[in-house]
């Protein structure tokens, strides 16, 4: 019953209506659930599926509801767990030949179209929320709004519009023609402690869900500015005291320390990559209770060495690029390496766009590698990026009240992690989707 469930889903998805609502109640067989992670799995569960939300987990195959017709999901012969969260997303667009070109030359129906064929992959890959940290015009925010309202396949979204910068920062748009340059305003920039109150409330008002700010240079700006703090100690407390005055998480793209450190005084959430903090930084971090967001599978995937570098995506960046992108190495996985030694406390990032969209999974397999037990690596991409993110009442674990997010697997990732590369059943607010 449940395969033909399945089969008349994906149907569903591919030729007709993009809504699969069940009007009645699931119940879903898991042969292997880990429904708190952090918690040791059970075997032989049920979970009792109704509006799009868990009612129950209850022990044992439940044969049927009292009195009410029902669909099965039979995962008796699978590994079933919380969908995967991923903070830092750039669904808009990916590394590779031409996007410099196509960042002037692409309408916002154009960037819309793009950014909803990798939320798909992303969904597929087993990502049932994610965090867009930046992203131009109003395309995300009408695909965040068109997923919720089951117009297209895609995680949950959460939208930071425009990342709040400096003028000439990271985040500031650089590498074109004065002329072009005028006509691409941003409403993310600032200078000053008042103008960057006033970019925080623009982004508000056009309807972010967190605050992004880049507090210090960054990695792919193609200006030769360095890593370095460049939004000032004053600017960084007036983006979090009007954050957190309008109920918005606020989290800084920051690289070197003195930059990360300023944040992390100023009151920040997060961090996000911290490329090159050390121990005196992730003191800091315990001191402030704030969350690191690693991102190292990107390095990985570009390459870090000058020879791996020559094959990937950003063998033709410009130089001011190329050496930033040399000079990081092996840093994302030392530093996460350090960070977890530490006791800091790590939610799963990817910053995809960076890497290919729909690998995400593969930042779990870099934290094991780094050190981090299978159980430690399934937590930052599920229990603990829900709380980085303020949303642990309804996503991050498979609990009555909140929504059936899952994924299911042939294996246990506890015994092996790379089983998170081959999930092969993906639940997003009670309806399935089939990689």
């Amino acid at each position: 019953m449940s395969r033909v469930l399945m089969f008349l889903l994906a149907v569903q998805w591919a030729f007709g209506s993009l809504a699969a609502e069940h009007k009645q109640p699931l119940l879903i067989h898991a042969g292997v659930l880990l429904a708190i992670p952090g918690e040791a799995p059970l075997s032989r569960q049920t979970i009792v599926v109704r509006d799009g939300k868990i009612e129950a987990v209850r022990e044992g195959f439940v044969a049927g509801l009292a009195g009410e017709e029902f669909e099965l999901v039979d995962l008796s012969d699978r590994f079933v767990m919380p969908g995967f969260i991923d903070l830092h997303v750039h669904l808009t667009g990916q590394a590779g030949p031409g996007r410099k070109v196509r960042f002037v030359t692409d309408s916002d129906a154009d960037v819309a179209l793009t950014a909803a064929m990798y939320a798909r992959r992303t969904l597929m890959a087993g990502f049932t929320t994610v965090r867009d940290l930046g992203s131009r015009g109003e395309a995300m925010f009408a695909l965040r709004d068109g997923i919720k309202a089951g117009k297209v396949p895609g995680p949950k979204i959460l939208v930071a519009g425009e990342a709040i910068s400096a003028t000439g920062g990271h985040g500031d748009i650089h590498g074109y023609r004065d002329e072009v340059l005028k006509v691409l305003p941003s409403t993310g920039i600032c200078d000053g402690p008042d103008g960057c109150r006033a970019a925080v409330r623009r982004q508000i008002k056009r309807g972010a869900d967190v605050i992004k700010v880049t507090a210090t240079g960054g990695v792919l700006s193609e200006t030769a500015a360095g890593t370095g703090q460049q939004l000032t100690d004053e600017e960084l407390r007036a983006i979090v005291e009007t954050a957190h005055s309008l109920g918005r998480k606020v989290t800084a793209h920051a690289h070197a320390a003195a930059g990360i450190e300023a944040a992390l005084r100023a009151g920040f959430d997060s961090i996000e990559h911290a490329m090159w903090a050390d121990k005196d930084t992730m003191k800091l971090f315990k001191d402030k209770g704030a969350w690191l967001i690693p991102t190292v599978y990107p390095i990985t995937a570009v390459g870090d060495t000058p020879e791996k570098m020559k094959q990937g995506p950003f063998r033709d960046m410009p130089p001011p690029i190329m050496k930033k992108l040399l000079d990081l190495g092996h840093q994302p996985k030392d530093m996460t390496r350090l960070a977890h030694e530490m006791g800091v406390k790590i939610a799963l990032g990817t910053d995809s766009g960076v890497s290919p969209h729909g690998e995400n999974a593969n930042e779990f397999v870099e934290y094991v590698n780094i050190g981090m037990s299978e159980m430690e690596a399934l937590m930052a991409g599920t229990v603990n990026a829900a709380e980085a993110a303020g949303i642990a009442d309804s996503v991050g674990t498979l609990e009555p009240g909140k929504a059936a997010d899952l994924v299911a697997m042939d294996k246990s990732p506890l015994e092996d992690i790379s089983e998170v590369l081959r999930v092969n059943l993906v639940m997003r607010d009670g309806i399935v989707f089939i990689p």
